[in-house]
């Protein structure tokens, strides 16, 4: 932990630096293919739950019965594995049937009280329409839209419209691999990974503030030297919240990380699947969106601006001087300035402490001044 600590120390002070906005056509090369393949996945669609959909959900309890019996009798009885069966934390079994079944409840319930053995008044049915979903998917998609307004009009009045857009766009990149990933793997959707989705996208754009917030400060009055790009000011930002934000991500992702391998894995409770699962995705693929792809994209947009070409020249002339300087000298044999300089003020301190009396002479023999 000591190295790490140091590691951030050292990024902050620009002793050591990644060159994250340098290389942003390889990150942007890895964000296409990512939304690529999440893209495929979405072509055949989501796997929306009964509330999007429609369906019957039937509670059971009964002592001894496992998951994979109810599941067996489920699908003898509807000749097919569409039935979902989950555990919840009451030790109950809760069996989702699409509504595109077209077996009665009434039949369903007789069948399964059958098979087994469990009285008929003990099995709870519970339908859902699908235009309750239908509602259900209408108001998510007005609150994703509402939010992503929001969004891009505070960071264009707390910053200004070239972040608001490299924020937009780093949100829908991250909404858009935790969707494809649902869609690859085929996990079903529900209003448990609704929230999921909101809240990875209010942890994202708050990475992506932090770190713009800091390039902001380190872009003030750039056009008034000639050391270094917008680019390289970006970058050094990045730089100095880089620890800062894996920290805060490894933290957020522990919790998590606890509630899908443990609490939904081992202990069975699928409603901490559905929000746990999306919030695990997202904070990762947050992560590194405001990192790879927001900071880059946003340096990428201010260097368009004439008075940041006109730095980029500057900043060339003197380094392309600087060159010439260095390779004449190199030429004509004379010493480095920078390490004649340091072997000037090396002697000047040996001789200088050579030199020093001793503190304890000058005052030997002299009153202390105290009574």
């Amino acid at each position: 932990m000591s190295r790490f600590s140091n590691l951030g120390h050292r990024l902050y002070q620009g002793e050591v630096s990644f060159d994250f906005v340098g290389r942003r056509k390889l990150w942007y090369s890895i964000s296409a293919l990512i939304v690529l393949i999440a893209g495929i996945g979405l072509a055949f669609g989501l796997k929306l739950g009964i509330e999007f959909e429609g369906g019957s959900v039937y509670t059971l309890t009964k002592p001894g019965l496992t998951v994979s019996q109810a599941k067996a009798a489920a699908d003898d009885i509807l000749k097919d594995t569409s039935a979902l069966v989950q555990s919840n934390d009451k030790g109950a079994i809760k069996i989702q049937v699409s509504a595109e079944e077209q077996l009665p409840a009434s039949t369903f319930i007789a069948e399964l009280s059958k098979d087994l053995s469990i009285p008929a008044n003990d099995i709870n049915a519970q339908v859902v329409g699908p235009s309750w979903g239908e509602e259900i998917s209408k108001k998510a998609l007005l609150g994703l839209v509402i939010f992503m307004v929001l969004v891009t009009v505070y960071m264009a009045i707390a910053f200004e419209w070239r972040m608001a857009i490299a924020a937009l766009v780093a949100l829908i990149h991250d909404l858009l691999i935790t969707i494809g990933v649902y869609a690859l793997v085929g996990i079903e959707v529900t209003p448990g990974t609704v929230i999921g989705f909101l809240t990875i996208l209010g942890y994202s754009l708050y990475d992506t503030v932090v770190v713009f917030d800091t390039v902001k400060e380190n872009a003030k009055g750039i056009t008034r030297q000639n050391k270094r790009t917008f680019s390289e000011a970006a970058n050094a930002g990045l730089n100095q919240t880089l620890v800062r934000s894996i920290n805060t991500t490894v933290v957020a992702l522990l919790p998590v990380a606890a509630l899908l391998f443990i609490g939904g894995g081992l202990l069975g409770a699928g409603t901490l699947n559905d929000i746990s699962l999306a919030l695990f995705i997202g904070l990762a693929a947050g992560a590194y969106s405001s990192i790879c792809v927001a900071t880059p994209l946003y340096a990428q947009l201010k260097e368009l601006q004439p008075e940041m070409k006109t730095l980029a020249k500057k900043v060339a002339a003197r380094r392309a001087s600087d060159a010439k300087a260095e390779a004449d000298r190199i030429a004509a044999g004379e010493p480095d300035p920078a390490q004649e300089g340091e072997g000037d003020e090396g002697a000047a301190g040996i001789v200088g402490s050579r030199n020093q009396p001793v503190s304890r002479s000058r005052t030997k023999g002299r009153p202390s001044g105290k009574h």
